[in-house]
């Protein structure tokens, strides 16, 4: 027997067939309609259905809040050993959840009805949720600034890594994954700050920041040729190369690790429209001072809705300003 159901904006319609919930996705799965899925697939879980199906035919457009709730009534679902589909997926659909990292294994082709992984390099994501992202212009200053910047690197190199190694042990370079647009994973670079195991003493040091964030002012994992980096902001320079490769920008917000995306609500998940930035916001905005998660996210949406590629240079004149001056702050 099947029933209809439209709840309008609470929830998204969905149809019943015996323990079988098949819900519409809409045709921009957005912000609202990213906490109308999610209610949704909530409410389903409880009726203990044997399989959910996101019919996504009409969906041609997602924006991160629309991934981060796939992904979260996805773990959801496999928690609950819930069988959950996404059926007829439009590829540039496809192409944006994979960036995410989410398992390909979970969508239904909409030919032969059957699972199927997806190859990552034939798909790619054509609209962008945000103007930044597609803007030629500012693509061209992210490049002339991160040939200058690794001009740098090559000049600095040198002295740098030689300072690294007779401070402490260990590599150089620091590399971590890091999500950047629409939570994409990629491998961001820095000079190495912190001692060789700082990774592994994380859970030792006291979070002085509310929400998916860590910070500590006096984090005793930071050597003293780190301390010098960081209040220079010299250990950042190795990210250039992440802005040559299109992973980063030169101004933009700060990418979060995958720890930090996994506790995002929907609402933060919105810092993920823009691609990551060397600077942004919150670097010219006192970020020594912020101490709740709240205030980053506010400050990210925030540079999203002025931004402009004037914008965006008078946000990198302000960081060379601060880098200047005697008491920046450092994260």
């Amino acid at each position: 027997m099947n029933s209809q159901f439209s709840l309008l904006r609470l929830e998204l319609p969905f149809t019943v067939l015996n323990t079988i919930f098949i819900v519409q996705l809409p045709t921009c799965l957005n912000m609202s309609e990213a906490i109308a899925l999610q209610a949704t697939c909530l409410n389903l879980y409880q009726k203990k259905p044997t399989q959910i199906i996101l019919d996504s035919r009409q969906c041609t457009i997602i924006k991160s809040s629309g991934i981060g709730a796939i992904i979260s009534i996805v773990k959801t679902a496999k928690e609950l050993e819930i069988e959950l589909v996404l059926q007829s997926v439009h590829p540039q659909i496809k192409a944006a959840l994979l960036m995410a990292g989410l398992d390909p294994f979970v969508i239904l082709d909409s030919e032969n009805k059957a699972i199927f992984p997806l190859d990552n390099q034939q798909l790619r994501y054509r609209t962008p949720t945000h103007p930044s992202v597609s803007s030629r212009t500012k693509r061209l200053i992210d490049i002339i600034g991160a040939l200058i910047g690794l001009g740098i690197v090559a000049i600095l190199f040198v002295p740098i890594a030689i300072a690294i190694k007779l401070d402490s042990p260990g590599p150089i370079l620091f590399s971590q994954t890091r999500c950047g647009w629409l939570g994409k994973h990629f491998r961001l670079w820095k000079f190495r700050s912190m001692i060789a195991n700082a990774e592994s003493l994380k859970a030792e040091i006291e979070n002085q920041v509310e929400g998916p964030f860590f910070k500590n002012k006096n984090d005793s994992r930071i050597t003293r040729v780190g301390c010098f980096l960081r209040r220079t902001s010299l250990d950042e320079l190795p990210q250039f190369w992440n802005v040559i490769k299109g992973e980063m920008s030169l101004v933009g917000t700060r990418p979060p690790t995958i720890d930090e995306v996994v506790q995002y609500t929907l609402p933060m998940w919105q810092r993920l429209d823009v691609k990551p930035g060397i600077t942004g916001e919150w670097q010219t905005n006192g970020r020594s001072k912020i101490s709740n998660f709240q205030d980053v996210v506010y400050l990210d949406l925030h540079y999203q809705k002025k931004w402009s590629v004037l914008y965006d240079l008078k946000l990198i004149f302000k960081t060379l300003l601060i880098i200047f001056r005697k008491h920046s702050g450092a994260s």
